[in-house]
């Protein structure tokens, strides 16, 4: 898919809000096997305030969760009713951090899938800057109705 899909689509297939949207958009998509996002990183961001007040860094953990919704694109925009659905993360393999990201970065996350079944997918992410590595996981993820969440 060449089409690039923006943020309006992206927030029908994603339940998350301000300020835990973590992407901007979706550069490229090919159905069941590979995902491209980018987020957009600004000194405006929330969690710019207290890490740290004067060093700002994007949290690691928040640079895994940015991986995960865009995983979880490539798993939502398959579903006829993704409004209906939620992705949870349920789990992380070989994460590790390679380069801090800063306001003005933007975070290219590159989604490669390694086990689509049913209900639950395995899948490969980088989160890159500028052609660096800033992070690297093994992502695991459930999908499950929203009327069963709690």
């Amino acid at each position: 898919m060449s089409e690039v899909i923006g943020i309006k689509k992206i927030l029908e297939h994603l339940p998350h809000r301000y300020p835990f949207v973590l992407v901007d958009k979706i550069l490229e998509f090919e159905s069941k096997k590979h995902v491209v996002g980018m987020k957009n990183v600004t000194i405006n961001e929330p969690f710019f305030q207290g890490h740290f007040p004067d060093n700002p860094v994007m949290p690691g953990v928040l640079i895994v969760e940015a991986m995960a919704q865009v995983s979880a694109m490539l798993i939502l925009m398959e579903v006829e009713n993704a409004k209906d659905e939620l992705v949870f993360f349920t789990g992380i393999d070989e994460c590790r951090f390679r380069r801090q990201v800063i306001p003005g970065d933007q975070l290219r996350m590159e989604v490669d899938v390694k086990a689509l079944r049913n209900r639950a997918a395995k899948m490969s992410a980088v989160a890159t800057v500028d052609g660096e590595v800033a992070a690297e996981a093994i992502l695991r993820s459930a999908m499950i109705p929203r009327k069963d969440a709690k």
